[in-house]
């Protein structure tokens, strides 16, 4: 086998990894507004599902980092696969809302395991010149396996329950941990010490970090609660649309990315990423602050409400669905590039770690993260779910001018294109 035909198939590899560990966090995206439904959670009990989950997951990024860059990448890897498979077999058991909170949390645990492990891989073995856009395709695989997960989602619960969506998906990580047994080559790379410590003090992660603390927060926010505002009760502030609606809301976001973000990310390696990271988080914000207004642009076209042989939909169906999408076209300008940079300094010397390089970019997102689920439960239950998105989408513009201003003070005003 030649060296070319060996990196594909550890890609391809890797990819599949990629999709696994998307599908089951999708699965959730879509069930979590049902769960409440069905366990009468409060505003703020609501917050707690998705910051246990998060805070969880702020705990495993230091070790797991460490982990990857210090041992074989591809048995912390592994690892994290074989718990996946029981975490998802205990979403079949959720009898309350504490039970729910806890799995959530085994379950950040192993999407951060899976998501800073396959980046490091990834990164590793593509060059500087194709990064953003190999990046791109992995995360195309992840937007693959969004789409899926949400249409299973959303289908099988709605005919079967909880149960039969979970099963499958057991079955899929155990199909990827032998993928990973089997295909996916030993990792060779070690870095010996804490390589956190050097990169901690780099000038273009802290610059990146002055955008991505604030951007964590909004895109907590808004990828949050547009499935919550499609799906919960309409007592509780939502349209109370149907799971199969609610699905094609969250997936519109998902295909924009799938479809754009190979190609987007290209466009990176060539014109500068860093303009990229500005221009997507900046139209992230304006699009978010839309998202409100969606009941009122649906009524004023005349749109119907419900759709024979689906159910309701609300008259805010189309254009949620519209300005979701335009959220996936954002993010497929800024995720790859942003990404491809962290990975650039993560493999700038013999000193630094892909992983740990990931790690940081996880632990900036992390308290905004941490904090958003919580805050915006309060919003949500005090004064309206619209004040969720008004908050997302300013959030966005600020953490983007920001990013701007320190970028052209520390770095010169042509680093927006020549990063």
């Amino acid at each position: 086998m030649s060296a070319s035909t060996e990196r594909r198939s550890q890609f391809l590899a890797l990819y599949l990894v990629r999709f696994a560990g998307r599908f089951g966090y999708s699965t959730l995206i879509v069930l979590l507004p049902y769960y409440v439904n069905r366990l009468h959670a409060s505003g703020l009990t609501t917050g707690l599902f998705y910051s246990g989950f998060t805070a969880a997951q702020f705990l495993a990024v230091v070790p797991l980092a460490w982990a990857g860059d210090r041992y074989d990448k591809r048995v912390v890897l592994g690892g994290c696969l074989a718990v996946g498979a029981v975490v998802y077999a205990l979403f079949t058991q959720v009898v309350s809302p504490a039970t729910l909170v806890g799995i959530r949390a085994l379950q950040g645990i192993v999407v951060v395991g899976i998501g800073l492990l396959t980046l490091a891989f990834v990164g590793e073995l593509a060059s500087k010149e194709t990064r953003a856009n190999v990046i791109g395709k992995s995360n195309a695989a992840r937007f693959a396996a969004a789409i899926a997960g949400s249409l299973t989602a959303g289908v099988v619960y709605q005919h079967s329950g909880f149960a039969f969506v979970f099963w499958p998906l057991v079955g899929l990580y155990v199909l990827t941990f032998l993928a990973v047994v089997f295909v996916l080559e030993s990792d060779e790379t070690t870095i010996r010490g804490i390589p956190f410590t050097g990169l901690a003090f780099n000038r273009r992660i802290r610059t990146l970090s002055v955008f991505r603390a604030q951007y964590s927060v909004a895109v907590t926010l808004v990828r949050t609660w547009v499935p919550l505002f499609a799906g919960v009760v309409a007592a509780r502030g939502g349209l109370e649309m149907v799971p199969i609606a609610v699905t094609l809301v969250i997936t519109a976001e998902k295909l924009a990315n799938l479809v754009l973000q190979p190609t987007i990310g290209s466009l990176s390696d060539r014109y500068g990423r860093a303009l990229f990271v500005f221009v997507g988080g900046g139209t992230y914000g304006i699009v978010a602050l839309a998202v409100p207004f969606t009941p009122a642009v649906g009524t004023a076209l005349g749109l119907p409400d419900a759709i024979p042989a689906v159910g309701y939909v609300s008259a805010a169906f189309v254009p949620l669905l519209v300005l979701n999408a335009l959220l996936g076209v954002t993010e497929a300008f800024r995720e790859p590039a942003s990404m491809a940079l962290f990975a650039d300094e993560g493999s700038d010397d013999d000193e630094s770690g892909v992983a740990a390089s990931f790690g940081i970019r996880d632990l900036v997102w992390r308290p905004g993260s941490l904090v958003a689920p919580v805050v915006g439960g309060w919003l949500m239950s005090s004064v309206g779910m619209a004040w969720v998105f008004y908050l997302g989408g300013l959030v966005a513009v600020s953490g983007s001018l920001s990013f701007l201003f320190a970028l052209v003070r520390a770095h010169g005003r042509g680093a927006l294109t020549e990063w």
